[in-house]
C-alpha cells in the first residue's frame, strides 16, 4: 500500500480494509460450506438421513436476506459519508487551478506562480484543486493522498486534500489519454508552511489569475455590454452573479457556477438569460482554457454593488 500522507488517507484505507475483510470472510465461509456439504452429502454416503425430503426454514431465509442488507446499507452510509468529505472542501482551502493537457499537468497558484508537472503545497493546510482538461479525458491521481478525480473537457472538476507529512509524492494520470499517457506524471511537493512561503516569494512571480482576468475582461471589451446593474446594457450585469440562480428565457433556472460561466463565454446562445437577446458573440476557438480560468476568476470577484 502507498504511504498515508493526507488526512483523508486513513479513512479511505479503513473502508477498503473493511470491504476486503467482509469479502474474504464470506468467500471463505461459502467455500468451506461447499466443500463440507459436497463431502457430507455425496452420493453413496449411507450415514445421511435422506427420508425427510425437501424442507426449508423461514428464519434462515430471513437471516440470509437481512444480514447482507444490513452490511450493504452500512457500506453505503460509510461510503457516502466519505464521499461527501472528499468532495466538499473547507471554506478556507487554498485554491489552485489546474489544466490537464496531452501530456502534462499545468498548475497556477492564487498569487500567480505557475508550474508544470510539479505542485508545491504547504503542510497542514487544505488545498482545493479546480481542474479541467484542454483536450481529452485525464484523471488526477495522487496515491499517497488517496485522491483521484477524473478531469474531462468542458467541465470543471474539484477535489481537495490536506497533506500530513512533508516530502515528494507521485502524481499520475489514471485515465488512458493517448500514446504518451505513461509519461504524464508529476510530483506533489509538500513543504513546511514557512518554507512554502519562501518558495512563493522566490519563485518566478507572474500575473495572478485575478489580474489576468481583469486584463482580459478589458481587452475583450466585456464592460461595453455587461454594464453594472441599473445601467442600460445589452447583456446581463455580472456583479454578484456567481453563486446565484439565473432565470432563462425558457422559464428554467440554472446556478451561476464555473461551468455555467464557461459555457456562457464559449456558447452564449446555449442558455440565454430572461429579458435579454442572444447578442453576445461566441469566443469558442479564440480563448484558451487558462484564459477562461482567468476570466471566471475575475467574474467571481465582482461583488454586487
Amino acid at each position: 500500500m502507498p504511504e498515508q500522507a493526507s488526512t483523508l488517507a486513513p479513512s479511505v484505507d479503513l473502508l477498503y480494509y473493511f470491504l476486503l475483510s467482509v469479502s474474504t470472510f464470506f468467500t471463505v465461509l461459502i467455500a468451506v460450506l461447499i466443500v463440507y456439504f459436497s463431502i457430507k452429502y455425496r452420493r453413496g454416503n449411507q450415514q445421511v438421513d435422506r427420508s425427510k425430503g425437501e424442507d426449508h426454514s423461514l428464519w434462515l431465509e430471513i437471516l440470509w436476506m437481512v444480514v447482507p442488507l444490513l452490511i450493504s446499507m452500512a457500506i453505503f452510509a460509510w461510503g457516502a459519508s466519505l464521499y461527501y468529505s472528499e468532495y466538499r472542501p473547507p471554506d478556507d482551502a487554498i485554491e489552485i487551478r489546474g489544466v490537464g493537457k496531452q501530456w502534462m499537468w499545468k498548475f497556477q497558484h492564487p498569487s500567480g506562480q505557475r508550474e508544470i508537472n510539479d505542485l508545491h503545497v504547504p503542510l497542514g493546510y487544505p488545498v482545493k484543486l479546480t481542474l479541467i482538461s484542454e483536450d481529452v479525458i485525464h484523471s488526477f491521481f495522487v496515491p499517497a493522498f488517496r485522491t483521484k478525480r477524473d478531469v474531462v473537457p468542458g467541465r470543471y472538476a474539484n477535489c481537495w486534500f490536506e497533506a500530513t507529512r512533508t516530502g515528494t509524492f507521485h502524481l499520475f494520470c489514471a485515465e488512458y489519454c493517448g500514446t504518451n499517457h505513461s509519461r504524464m506524471i508529476g510530483r506533489v511537493i509538500v513543504m513546511e508552511p514557512a518554507e512554502y512561503e519562501r518558495w512563493l516569494a522566490n519563485s518566478n512571480m507572474q500575473e495572478s489569475p485575478l489580474a489576468a482576468g481583469k486584463r482580459l475582461y478589458e481587452e475583450f471589451r466585456c464592460v461595453t455590454c455587461h454594464r453594472p446593474e441599473g445601467a442600460t446594457g445589452r447583456c446581463p450585469p455580472l456583479e454578484g452573479l456567481f453563486g446565484r440562480d439565473v432565470k432563462l428565457v425558457d422559464g428554467s433556472s440554472v446556478p451561476a457556477d464555473e461551468t455555467y460561466l464557461r459555457e456562457s463565454i464559449l456558447r452564449p446562445a446555449a442558455k440565454v438569460v430572461a429579458g435579454f437577446e442572444p447578442l453576445m458573440p461566441s469566443y469558442e476557438g479564440q480563448i484558451s482554457e487558462e484564459q477562461l480560468i482567468y476570466l471566471i476568476t475575475y467574474i467571481r470577484s465582482l461583488a454586487k454593488p
